[in-house]
């Protein structure tokens, strides 16, 4: 089901039309301090089993919480920002520190747990400020879910893309271990080493399965903090039948020659690259490396129904 358009605009403004979102949206519910609801989870409660779309505005400040979000209504969340085209001017964030040994599983270690259909959010930070093991700052389990100048930190298993259709435009994605992995269906953009380590881990299990990650126009970069030049893989495979492709993309001096590291056993994975610049794109001392004459596009990815996503970012 696509994102519906009322009773209030869930995609109003794209990266070329850049703008301020400092109040809230009409009929969203607003999130902030001091008022009805001082926490994402709180206004997501509010709910309860309504299948009428939804918007939640959120006010500027640290959200210090776990958050679960399990409606059946389609739901958009908005940050408030000065630049709704960018990551780089968010103001919330939503941030919370738990390691998957504590909580017992990697869906209940994440800051946000997503199991909703049809979820947008636009320029919002998710956080896990674990420092070892695994430490998931978003879970995305749902159909048809766009992140939208969005950010998502943590060292290792950042962000996992666990099943179904996902889009993150305009958005910046750091790690050092894992820090992209699961089975979905994912079109990924700006990426940040904090450590050494491999980007993506796909758990595609069989040849027949249609999922994969495609890192389209990104820039695999560094925080800054590390000297991390030929310390960093494109991925390994989790599963025998991973899958992902790098296009378009700015492959700098921390992309290792071999590219990509061995993880399953007998695994023969399909990782491509097609027309990336910069140092580490390179291909001819690449391990497991499929080579491809063209690039993806959105309806590779996700089929005839490819145009549900904010278009116009």
């Amino acid at each position: 089901m696509p994102f519906p358009k009322e009773p209030f605009p869930l995609h109003p403004i794209g990266p070329f039309a850049r703008s301020s979102r400092t109040v809230a949206p009409a009929n969203c519910i607003v999130v902030k301090s001091s008022g009805e609801f001082t926490s994402l989870q709180a206004a997501v409660n509010s709910i309860g089993s309504s299948t009428t779309p939804t918007c939640i505005f959120l006010n500027p400040g640290t959200y210090n919480e776990r958050v679960e979000i399990k409606v059946k209504a389609p739901l958009t969340l908005y940050g408030s920002t000065t630049d709704t085209g960018s990551y780089k001017k968010n103001t919330v964030v939503i941030q919370n520190t738990l390691g998957s040994q504590d909580a017992g599983s990697l869906d209940a270690s994440s800051t946000v747990n997503l199991r909703s259909n049809d979820f947008a959010a636009y320029n919002i930070e998710f956080v896990n400020g674990y420092t070892a093991g695994q430490v998931v700052a978003l879970t995305a389990n749902g159909n048809k879910t766009g992140f939208y100048g969005c950010s998502f930190k943590s060292y290792q298993d950042t962000l996992y893309v666990k099943a179904s259709w996902m889009y993150f435009s305009n958005c910046y994605i750091e790690g050092a271990v894992d820090y992209i992995f699961g089975n979905g269906h994912a079109w990924i953009a700006t990426i940040t080493s904090n450590g050494p380590g491999y980007i993506t881990t796909s758990s595609r299990t069989e040849s027949t399965d249609t999922s994969r990650y495609i890192i389209d126009h990104s820039t695999i970069t560094s925080t800054g903090t590390r000297d991390l030049t030929n310390k960093v893989y494109l991925g390994r495979p989790w599963r025998v039948h991973a899958r992902v492709m790098y296009q378009y993309s700015t492959l700098t001096n921390l992309v290792r020659p071999e590219g990509y590291s061995p993880m399953a056993e007998g695994a023969t994975p399909v990782f491509q690259e097609f027309g990336n610049t910069s140092a580490g794109a390179d291909t001819s001392q690449r391990k497991y490396f499929t080579p491809s004459t063209k690039a993806l596009t959105k309806q590779d990815l996700w089929g005839a129904d490819f145009k549900w996503y904010d278009t116009s970012y």
